[in-house]
């Protein structure tokens, strides 16, 4: 039954569309934001702008992984709405600022409520459910620093709880600590305002501005459990069944003045349509640049994919510039943005190469982010929260994304400050970086760094040639040298043996014994890995795909070895945590970023016809337009960056520079706009299930011999035709 309510909604959504497209295109008619929504997706259904503070969406459970996001599609009930969340990540925090409007009484207690799925409708910046137990229609929008809210209670003795005691945890016991201190003002029957320190994930401080269209009372206080700091206020609303009552909420990492002035910039008014449509413009605009052609499916993929992708970084500076930095003091972001909520482990592989191309205009700024975090931390962000650094994940990713950029010509920040940056990082030792022990062995023993020490050196090596290429542009000859010489300590951990990347100790010996499927997992089962085996990491030399194939023999060996990932059973082997680990083709492991760019590599050993059939494949499989439609976690955009490059033919393997190495597209035709009004568009002629193989592809009319396209060609504006076929062809 949900699946039929499900495409119910879907047709509904298309269909609407269809009666739009005399005039202007409504490209959001093509966004479903429930996609992802279960299992392990952890994207939210809720309204929001691109790359803003502000997420508000509902709630169905917390104190687990099932809700990193706060809501779960196949949930029953929905326990209220939170005005911030994370879009596709691995671990829970935000949930803040909890409302959940319901008439007369609730149930033994319990702050819940049944919904109407069928009443369930989700776009870009709007959200709306009837929630039937407790007799409300509720509708959510958002600008980029405010959520608006509309209740309409249609019984009798309305209610809001206002929970400003819980969040997004691991551990519903969690919830007890999460606030450190709170302050709360209620200044009139209409404004409450106040201020929490909180810790999840990170530890941070938000100030937030209540408003209320109608008068409310403090009806209760509900009782504080041992340990927590924050209130849960019921309020009550003097108002008839059928009548509404309309809340805003402000908030800021820097004081109730900055939410206030938010506030007034941003919805100073109590029209929820005006902001609902603005939302929508917004979000208009950035998904009308690609143009899609294709049948409805590739199209709510393509345009939901887009979506997500912008969904973060997240701006978190006042309507002023400032912002509270990651050594809790206020700043000035000299242009203004501030971007946070950095997956940079995830997003350097796909998701930032698409930003300089769909949103050129924000990358600037988010390198500007990158160093002003360098400027008080010392070294680079590694995964950075409302900016706050959680440390998360392994390597130095923001190198790979600060190259990549000054590579492609953007020059919005200082150049020298940013080379520094990044030389720094790779220099001076810090929490996931012993520098010393990387370079006194030419790679990390796994018998001092005791975890992820195979994917901490392969990472390494990966962040070290970004390092050289940016040298070597500045002509920084003496660290071109060495940081090139460091790229290449991936090969000191490649077993001969056995063909694999394998932990080496500090004497040189190999690890024994050595289960070749075992999963690592860092935090519950420790290992030589990160979220990964031996034969998904031994890929991960995105930098010098050649010299992986050298150390292997030859290109028919390298592609032999590639078969068998493909091949091998598809087992999951742990003693720890394995939901990361999913979407398998064999040992494949498509939910999960290390193998990201493991298709296209047969490509570099001329069997591009296997990267073509295992694209196909990927896309059959793990990109459905269904709730559960995603084999893994969209990690802040990337599973989807991962969508939107390989639709159009082609992915950046190595994520530096502007090489994208050629696939098969899956969409029929793509035309982007880009900057000083040129246009880019990829036609894929004759394509369909059957043809699935390339039979040639022509840069403006010219054939291409080799692997790649440039990503300078790209943004010249031209046409890429691919002709396809029904017969593999490798040439």
């Amino acid at each position: 039954m949900k699946k039929n309510i499900f495409y119910f909604l879907l047709i509904g959504m298309l269909c609407s569309y269809s009666g739009y497209i005399k005039g202007t295109p409504d490209y959001t008619q093509y966004v479903n934001p429930f996609i992802g929504n279960a299992d392990n997706g952890h994207t939210f259904p809720g309204a929001c702008v691109p790359f803003g503070l502000i997420q508000a969406s509902p709630e169905s459970g917390v104190g687990s992984w099932r809700y990193c996001s706060g809501f779960n599609y196949d949930d029953e009930f929905i326990e209220g709405f939170a005005q911030t969340h994370l879009n596709g990540t691995g671990v829970p925090d935000l949930g803040d600022i909890l409302m959940f409007p319901f008439c007369g009484e609730v149930k033994e207690g319990t702050y819940r409520s049944t919904y109407n799925r069928a009443t369930q409708k989700a776009s870009p910046g709007y959200y709306a459910v009837t929630l039937t137990g407790a007799n409300v229609n509720v509708e959510l929008t958002a600008t980029a620093r405010t959520a608006f809210h509309r209740y309409t209670f249609k019984g009798h003795d309305p209610h809001i709880l206002l929970d400003l005691q819980r969040g997004l945890v691991g551990n519903k016991d969690k919830i007890k600590d999460r606030v450190l201190q709170a302050e709360i003002s209620m200044p009139d029957s209409y404004t409450i305002t106040g201020h929490n320190e909180v810790r999840a994930w990170v530890q941070r401080h938000y100030y937030y501005v209540i408003q209320f269209d109608k008068p409310y009372t403090v009806s209760e206080e509900l009782p504080a459990f041992e340990g927590e700091k924050a209130k849960r206020l019921l309020l009550s609303f003097n108002t008839k069944p059928g009548e509404t009552v309309q809340v805003k909420v402000a908030l800021s990492t820097v004081s109730v003045d900055g939410a206030q002035t938010s506030m007034k910039k941003e919805s100073p008014n109590w029209d929820f349509t005006t902001v609902k449509q603005a939302a929508k413009k917004q979000w208009n605009e950035l998904l009308s640049r690609a143009h899609v052609t294709g049948t409805d499916t590739e199209r709510i993929n393509f345009y939901t994919s887009m979506y997500h992708l912008f969904v973060q970084p997240n701006n978190i500076a006042d309507t002023d510039g400032k912002y509270r930095g990651i050594d809790d003091k206020i700043h000035t972001a000299t242009i203004g943005d501030y971007y946070s909520t950095l997956s940079l482990w995830d997003t350097y592989r796909a998701a930032h190469p698409l930003y300089t191309l769909l949103t050129p205009e924000r990358v600037d700024g988010m390198i500007q982010s990158m160093i002003s975090h360098f400027n008080i931390q010392g070294f680079l962000p590694i995964w950075t929260l409302w900016g706050k650094e959680n440390y998360c994940m392994i390597g130095n990713h923001a190198i790979p994304v600060i190259v990549d950029a000054y590579l492609k010509g953007f020059n919005g920040f200082n150049v020298e400050n940013a080379y520094q940056a990044i030389r720094e990082t790779s220099m001076k030792s810090h929490l996931n970086s012993d520098w010393k022990t990387y370079n006194n062995f030419g790679y990390y023993p796994f018998d001092i760094v005791t975890v992820e020490s195979v994917s901490r050196t392969l990472e390494s090596a990966y962040d070290d040639y970004c390092v050289a290429q940016m040298a070597k542009t500045l002509g920084k000859d003496g660290d071109y040298a060495y940081f090139s010489q460091r790229a290449n300590y991936y090969k000191n951990l490649y077993d001969m043996e056995t063909k694999l990347m394998r932990g080496k100790d500090s004497k040189g010996q190999w690890r024994t014994p050595f289960d070749t499927f075992l999963l690592s997992h860092a935090y519950t089962s420790g290992g030589d890995y990160t979220e990964g085996n031996a034969w998904q990491y031994t890929w991960h030399v995105q930098h010098d795909i050649k010299g992986l194939i050298e150390l292997m023999g030859s290109k028919e060996y390298f592609v032999t070895k590639l078969d068998s990932l493909f091949f091998l059973d598809t087992q999951v082997k742990s003693d720890g945590f394995v939901g990361d680990v999913t979407g398998l083709i064999g040992q494949y492991a498509h939910g999960n970023e290390p193998s990201h760019h493991v298709a296209y590599l047969y490509s570099y050993a001329d069997r591009k016809d296997k990267t073509q059939a295992l694209i196909r494949e990927i896309f059959d499989r793990f990109y459905l337009p269904k709730p559960d439609g995603l084999c893994g976690n969209d990690d802040c955009g990337q599973m989807s960056a991962w969508y939107i490059f390989s639709a159009m033919g082609f992915y950046p393997v190595n994520p530096v520079g502007g090489e994208y190495i050629l696939g098969a597209p899956q969409i029929s035709k793509v035309s982007l706009t880009l900057p000083a009004n040129k246009t880019f568009t990829m036609e894929a002629k004759g394509l369909s299930k059957e043809n699935r193989y390339v039979q040639s592809v022509e840069w403006n009319g010219k054939p291409i011999t080799g692997l790649s396209i440039h990503h300078q060609d790209i943004i010249q504006g031209g046409t890429l035709t691919f002709t396809m076929t029904d017969t593999p062809i490798n040439h």
